[in-house]
């Protein structure tokens, strides 16, 4: 499964990460924040947070919003080891 990262400006295309890279990346510093763009299913997100909490992990979700428009947020995915 390949999610989108958040933009780190408005008008770039998302980079994607997969769930392997993410696991890895948290094995290495036993926790991590993510920060998924908006165009990520939230089903998709779930299935992720779904995937970690059977493979042991605390996983934090929640979405974060950075402006007064309601297409202003992002996911915010903390997951500790």
């Amino acid at each position: 499964m390949e999610l989108k990262l958040a933009r780190e400006n408005l008008k770039a295309k998302p980079k994607t990460i997969d769930l392997e890279k993410i696991k890895e990346a948290v094995d290495k510093e036993g926790n991590k924040i993510f920060y998924f763009d908006r165009e990520n299913s939230h089903k998709s997100l779930m299935d992720m947070v779904d995937f970690f909490e059977n493979e042991g992990y605390s996983v934090y979700f929640r979405e974060v919003k950075y402006g007064l428009d309601e297409n202003d947020y992002i996911y915010e995915v903390h997951i500790l080891k």
